[in-house]
């Protein structure tokens, strides 16, 4: 049966009842009040959660000028990982494998070969055993891999194998490759591994398997590690998010206010960015010009996990505010996209070298109509495809002498394909 007509205006006036009532001139409104009033500092449960790094401004740059001018980096490399999503088989195993790249601009193929591969597998069966669990090289040694057994546990088995699979991959092909970066590292996605970070909320289980298993806190050190190899070196390094989805802004707006007119903060800041003009009686978005904030500091939720005592057996090797997370987000009219760049604050306490990685950042997403070559390059080179997703899902098939377990979603949707 399909929608006729009638449904779909029946629909229609549903969702025109629900325009009625919405109002977004005072949503505007009170999104200029938020920004003039509350952010310098932004008080959650008695604590600064964001406050202004320097002057706090909104900034707009024409796109065509900002796409022309030479790059404040060259040459610049980027990260990133994909995975096949978590796969629950009938014996009871739970599988996701991550796979790791690193990109140059302009390429470098030797470099482009390189990449890490975790297949990690959950199990309540004590007997796995730990074979095959240390890391080894294949394809002459371009590659190197782990399998990595999951700790146990009862509660979100398939969020667990999937983030120490994704973010294992991720921080080890960095730190093995973090020499080869002699201008800057552009990281697809946040600079620290926000979805390990939330188990300390997420459930009790989940926040005492990370202060006491040497797994996940594996992971946590070596992205703090990584930060301080930077560091060490006078080489800054950025996160670019793609889709942003904090909401420590939004969230305290409901503290004060009982409710949020934004559902996140990227909303908020899509409002607060967009620059419009009015035409023939209609408000009409201007797509001339890129617009961005300053950067501000960020000690809200997960970003302060890694620089509080609230994670034990996690090392730093410098000061604790050098490891706080910055961010300054960025709004592309042509696409109504808001983009959080991302950065340790020891590389944008400096005023200068905040403003130089920032115009790259807007030069790439000028140019690109998107994210910046360098992080789209990462994207494809560690991208695991539909048709390759099946492929391997079918191979973790043999090698578990066990058959995936499929429900009435896989029945009627289905396999992946390309």
């Amino acid at each position: 049966m399909t929608l006729d007509p009638v449904h779909f205006k029946a629909i229609s006036r549903l969702a025109s009842g629900v325009s009625r009532t919405v109002d977004e001139s005072q949503h505007r409104e009170f999104g200029e009040t938020v920004w003039a009033e509350w952010l310098d500092p932004l008080v959650s449960e008695g604590r600064n959660v964001v406050e202004p790094l320097g002057e706090q401004c909104r900034y707009r740059v024409d796109r065509t000028e900002i796409a022309l001018e030479a790059d404040e980096y060259q040459p610049r490399h980027g990260l990133d990982a994909g995975t096949i999503n978590p796969t629950t088989f009938k014996n009871g195993l739970v599988a996701d494998v991550a796979h790791a790249a690193m990109s140059r601009v302009p390429s470098d193929l030797e470099l482009h070969r390189e990449r890490t591969n975790v297949v990690a597998v959950h199990s309540n069966d004590v007997m796995m055993g730990d074979a095959g669990t240390e890391w080894q090289r294949d394809d002459d040694g371009y590659v190197r891999q782990r399998l990595l057994h999951v700790p146990t546990t009862d509660h979100a088995k398939t969020a667990v194998v999937h983030e120490l699979a994704l973010y294992m991959a991720e921080a080890t092909h960095a730190t093995d490759h973090a020499d080869s970066v002699t201008d800057l590292l552009v990281m697809d996605g946040p600079i620290y591994p926000k979805g390990l970070l939330t188990w300390l909320q997420r459930d009790p289980e989940l926040a005492e398997l990370l202060a006491s298993d040497e797994r996940p806190r594996e992971v946590l050190q070596l992205y703090v590690e990584l930060v301080e190899r930077f560091i060490d070196r006078e080489i800054p390094m950025v996160g670019f998010v793609k889709n942003p989805a904090s909401r420590l802004i939004t969230r305290a707006i409901r503290e004060k206010e009982g409710n949020s007119p934004w559902l996140n903060d990227a909303a908020f800041f899509s409002q607060l960015l967009e620059q419009r003009e009015r035409r023939d009686g209609e408000w009409v978005r201007e797509t001339e010009e890129l617009t961005y904030t300053n950067w501000f500091i960020s000690r809200g939720s997960t970003d302060r996990a890694l620089v509080s005592p609230d994670v034990p057996g996690v090392d730093h090797a410098h000061e604790r505010e050098a490891y706080e997370v910055t961010f300054a987000m960025v709004y592309d009219p042509r696409t109504d996209t808001v983009y959080r760049v991302e950065a340790p604050r020891y590389f944008t306490d400096d005023a200068d070298r905040r403003s130089r990685l920032l115009r790259q950042m807007l030069q790439g997403v000028a140019s690109e109509q998107g994210p910046p070559a360098v992080v789209g390059k990462a994207d494809s080179l560690a991208k695991i495809s539909m048709r390759e997703t099946t492929a391997l899902r079918q191979s973790l098939e043999r090698a578990f002498d066990s058959e995936i377990d499929t429900d009435y979603n896989d029945d009627r949707w289905g396999p992946f394909v390309e």
